[in-house]
C-alpha cells in the first residue's frame, strides 16, 4: 500500500523429492497381459471345454455340439486348434460314409434356390443334408457377406438339414483344411450327404474339387462362358452340368445350351474315373430337372465304386489334404522363429535396390 508494487509469488524449484503429482520413468513394453495369467487363462479355457462330451454329442446327430466343434475348428486360436484335433480325432473312425458333393456357379446362377429344392427333394426321401456355404468375405472384419440361412429359409427350418455359412476370411478361393475338417464333422453327426457350396469366383472350384465325390456345375442359358466366367478347366472338372433356371421363356434357351454343353463335353479327355460327364436342364425354383440329378449322381457312385475310382479318388484327396496341412505347419513354424521376418524385410529391400538376387538372399535366410 506504500506505493511499492505487490510482491510477486516466488516460484520453488523443484524438489529432489517425489511429490504424488510427479510423473515417474515408466517401464517400457510392459505385456498387456501377464504371461503367466494368459496361460493360467488358456488353460482354464480348455479345462472349461469338455472333448469327449462334444464328440459323443456329434455322434448322436447333436447339431448343437457340431456347431459349437465346427466354430473350434475354424477358429486362429492355437488353444482352440488343439481342441478341435481332438474332437476329430474321435470322430474320424465314424466318418466317410456320405456321399459329397461340390457345386459350383457364378454369383446370380441361382445356387442358393437349386441347393434348397435339392436338399428338400432328398429330405423327403429320408436323407439327412449338411450344407458348407463357402461365403465371399469382407476383407476388414473377415465375415460373411452374404449368410445362406437368410437365403435357404425352408431348407433351414428342417431338422434333417444342417446349414453353416463359413467365412472364407479372404483365403485363395474361400475353402481350405478348416472345410475339410467340417466335412468328417458333418459325416460324424450321420448326415448322408454333404453339400459343398462356393462363390464361383477363382480357384474355389479347384480347391472344392479336391473334397468332393462328385461335382456339380450349374449354368445359365444365353450367356457365353466369357460372360458367365467359367473357364475350360472348371468344365473339365464337371460330372455334370445343370443348366439352371430352365423354367418359363428361359425353358427353349435352356434347352439349347444343354445341347451346346453336351457336345463340348465330348471334346475333353475322358476322365479318370470312366464317368462321362452329361448335360441336362432344371429349374431351382420349380424343381424340374431335381430327381433326374439325383438320379445321375446315385448312377456316378455305383460306377466308381465298382470300378474302384471312388475309393482311390478319397485315398488321393486324402494325401492331398495331408501334405497341404504338413506344408501349412512347416511355413508357421518357420516365420514363427525369432527374427525370420526382420530378415526378409531386410532381403527384400536389398533385392528391389537391385543389391542382390532372389536366389541369393533366400538362400541365406534358409540358412
Amino acid at each position: 500500500m506504500n506505493g511499492e508494487p505487490p510482491n510477486k509469488p516466488e516460484i520453488s524449484k523443484p524438489s529432489s523429492t517425489p511429490s504424488a503429482l510427479s510423473v515417474m520413468p515408466g517401464v517400457e513394453d510392459v505385456p498387456s497381459i501377464s504371461p503367466y495369467v494368459e496361460e493360467q487363462r488358456k488353460n482354464y479355457k480348455k479345462s472349461s471345454i469338455d472333448t469327449q462330451l462334444i464328440a459323443n454329442g456329434i455322434l448322436q446327430g447333436n447339431r448343437t455340439f457340431l456347431s459349437k466343434a465346427i466354430t473350434l475348428v475354424e477358429s486362429n486360436r492355437e488353444d482352440h486348434n488343439d481342441l478341435a484335433q481332438e474332437i476329430l480325432e474321435q470322430i474320424l473312425p465314424h466318418s466317410g460314409k456320405s456321399i459329397r458333393i461340390g457345386i459350383t456357379g457364378v454369383p446370380g446362377v441361382g445356387k442358393s434356390t437349386f441347393i434348397e429344392s435339392f436338399g428338400n427333394y432328398l429330405i423327403e426321401k429320408g436323407f439327412k443334408i449338411a450344407v458348407l456355404a463357402i461365403d465371399p468375405s469382407s476383407k476388414r472384419t473377415k465375415g460373411s457377406i452374404l449368410g445362406d440361412k437368410t437365403r435357404m429359409e425352408s431348407l433351414s427350418r428342417s431338422d434333417s438339414a444342417f446349414i453353416r455359412p463359413s467365412p472364407s476370411s479372404g483365403s485363395l478361393g474361400g475353402v481350405a483344411r478348416k472345410t475339410r475338417e467340417s466335412i468328417y464333422l458333418c459325416e460324424g453327426a450321420g448326415f448322408d450327404v454333404i453339400i459343398i457350396e462356393t462363390v464361383g469366383v477363382g480357384q474355389s472350384e479347384t480347391q472344392v474339387h479336391s473334397m468332393v465325390d462328385f461335382f456339380l456345375l450349374l449354368m445359365l442359358a444365353g450367356a457365353g462362358d466369357e460372360l458367365q466366367g467359367i473357364k475350360r478347366g472348371i468344365m473339365e472338372m464337371a460330372d455334370l452340368i445343370a443348366i439352371n433356371k430352365a423354367d418359363g421363356k428361359n425353358e427353349p434357351f435352356a434347352t439349347r445350351a444343354r445341347a451346346e454343353y453336351e457336345s463340348a463335353l465330348h471334346l475333353f479327355p475322358p476322365p479318370e474315373s470312366k464317368w462321362t460327364p452329361r448335360a441336362i436342364t432344371c429349374s431351382g425354383l420349380g424343381g424340374a430337372g431335381i430327381q433326374e440329378i439325383w438320379s445321375l449322381i446315385e448312377d456316378y457312385k455305383l460306377t466308381t465304386i465298382e470300378n474302384t475310382y471312388f475309393q482311390s479318388n478319397r485315398k488321393e484327396q486324402m494325401k492331398l489334404w495331408f501334405e497341404e496341412t504338413l506344408k501349412e505347419a512347416v511355413l508357421d513354424e518357420f516365420y514363427g522363429r525369432l527374427g525370420v521376418r526382420d530378415k526378409i524385410t531386410a532381403a527384400e529391400d536389398r533385392v528391389f535396390s537391385g543389391k542382390s538376387s532372389v536366389l541369393k538372399e533366400i538362400k541365406d535366410i534358409l540358412k
